[in-house]
């Protein structure tokens, strides 16, 4: 008797049991018709082969929240993910208390209180205080300190205007470079006086026991960001990119993470992409031949639409898949007469 092992691991897995909605409930280890289902797939199976299977494995832990990672960051991020308050800032610890939730990806403040939901009013007022006085120093440091600096330097322009009028060895011009030095000096205290100051109020600010938690995706899409930028995935990929807008961004990273985190097939993965950005679009599949796709795509073969498909077909669609595509127009088929009307028909 033959046998086939496959030893396959996954960071994080949700395997719901039947009949659980709002509380997500999961098998330890994925059942029998999630295995076979996906032996089928992988395959390419289009009718039911009969097999037996053994599911052996193990688990690190189980998480009441399926869908929530906690991901501490060194910085704080005003508008997204979850406030934390770090009960010892001296070290990363898993002891927190959380203070408010975003209720939207981006565009929140906890600043200014904008679409979150409280936990703690108290700990968010604290919050709340702390940036309005690293805004203070900000301003200080652009504005105050750069007023000063320019009287300093007016100051030491008339003494130059003046000694150029005198004569060196006259006592009026010896008078002046001593006032010179004079303004060097409260110029130099000054500079000082104010950087230790600032770096006293920063340091201050440094030890605020603040972060936010984020979640693994934002972690994956900085990582992904920053392999497109550094021509990791090519050049032409990178150029192609920089065309997107940040939510076209942010759906190709979600993609992307949905491909490499939970092992979603390439062409699944291609396929909801295509549904994304193209609502209306269509994709046909031939029953005998899998690799020739069609498909129809209800808009203009604009530059920028294209853009986004080279962009998953890139990183998405499988090797040896060939695809054509049909766009703003259908093709005809038969006895369907919403694809034969004239003027608005492709030929296939």
């Amino acid at each position: 008797m033959e046998a086939l092992r496959i030893i396959l691991k996954q960071s994080s897995a949700n395997y719901r049991k039947a009949g659980t909605v709002n509380n997500k409930m999961t098998y330890p280890l994925p059942i029998p018709s999630t295995v076979i289902g996906a032996l089928h797939n992988i395959c390419g199976y289009n009718e039911y082969h009969s097999m037996d299977i053994s599911i052996q494995g193990k688990f690190s832990s189980l998480s009441r929240r399926v869908y929530t990672d906690y991901c501490f960051l060194n910085n704080v991020q005003d508008d997204r993910g979850i406030l934390l308050k770090i009960l010892n800032s001296n070290i990363l610890s898993n002891t927190f208390i959380k203070v408010a939730t975003a209720k939207k990806p981006t565009g929140n403040s906890f600043e200014k209180k904008i679409t979150i939901q409280v936990h703690n009013e108290e700990l968010l007022q604290e919050y709340s205080s702390l940036k309005q006085k690293s805004k203070e120093i900000e301003e200080l440091k652009n504005s105050e300190y750069k007023k000063k600096l320019e009287e300093f330097k007016v100051l030491k322009k008339e003494i130059v205007d003046k000694k150029k009028k005198e004569d060196k060895k006259s006592a009026t011009f010896k008078n002046l470079l001593e006032e010179e030095k004079k303004i060097k000096l409260e110029e130099e205290k000054y500079k000082e006086i104010r950087k230790k100051f600032i770096h006293e109020a920063l340091m201050c600010l440094r030890e605020i026991d603040y972060v936010t938690g984020t979640t693994i995706i934002d972690i994956y899409c900085e990582k992904i960001l920053k392999d497109i930028e550094g021509g990791v995935f090519g050049d032409e990929l990178m150029a192609d990119f920089k065309k997107l807008t940040e939510e076209e961004k942010r759906i190709m990273f979600l993609l992307y993470y949905d491909k490499i985190v939970t092992g979603k097939e390439s062409f699944d993965v291609f396929s909801n992409g295509i549904k994304c950005f193209f609502p209306d679009s269509i994709i046909y599949q031939k029953k005998y031949e899998r690799k020739k796709v069609v498909i129809y795509i209800n808009s203009e073969k604009k530059t920028e639409n294209r853009c986004k498909v080279k962009i998953m077909e890139n990183l998405f669609l499988p090797l040896g898949v060939k695809i054509k595509y049909y766009w703003e127009n259908h093709f005809g088929v038969i006895n369907v007469e919403k694809t034969l009307k004239l003027g608005e028909v492709s030929v296939f």
